[in-house]
């Protein structure tokens, strides 16, 4: 659990960067079939440059941020049986 008044959760500017691969599957920007890449409709080789785009932002985003620890709730680590909240 996280202490009172903080959650568990962390902020970075960095994860703004993820925003990028939400905003290339927007239906207007590709819904097209011009200019083609080497015979492939834009739709297609739009498809496949936002895969490497994803990737490269997930990446960078990995790395920025993987060195920032998270903290740990004061006191004993709970058991398996206190985290199974269908236990009760």
């Amino acid at each position: 659990m996280a202490p009172p008044g903080k959650t568990g959760l962390r902020w970075s500017p960095w994860n703004l960067l993820l925003v990028v691969p939400l905003l290339w599957l927007i239906t207007p920007v590709f819904n097209r079939t011009g200019p083609e890449l080497f015979g492939m409709p834009f739709y297609y080789w739009f498809q496949f440059l936002g895969i490497a785009v994803g990737v490269l932002c997930t990446s960078i985003v990995y790395v920025k941020t993987k060195d920032k620890p998270t903290t740990s709730a004061p006191g004993e680590p709970l058991d398996v049986d206190d985290l199974d909240e269908g236990a009760r």
